[in-house]
């Protein structure tokens, strides 16, 4: 079985437009897993924590 990685040209240039799609793509693509990281993981720690403090806070002030 051939390796296609021997196939590549070395000396060879990727055309320009190519080049911007792929680096608008790899930039959609981190975009979308830290919008996903905030809201998923982090976003729902901060709310728990802050009503995990509030509820500590009333608990220490009826006693």
């Amino acid at each position: 079985m051939d390796n296609p990685f021997k196939k590549i040209l070395h000396n060879e240039e990727v055309p320009k437009i190519l080049k911007e799609k792929i680096i608008n793509d790899i930039s959609l693509i981190k975009l979308s897993i830290d919008m996903a990281d905030l809201f998923v993981v982090k976003y729902p720690n901060t709310i728990g924590e802050f009503l995990d403090t509030d509820n500590k806070n009333t608990k220490k002030k009826k006693e």
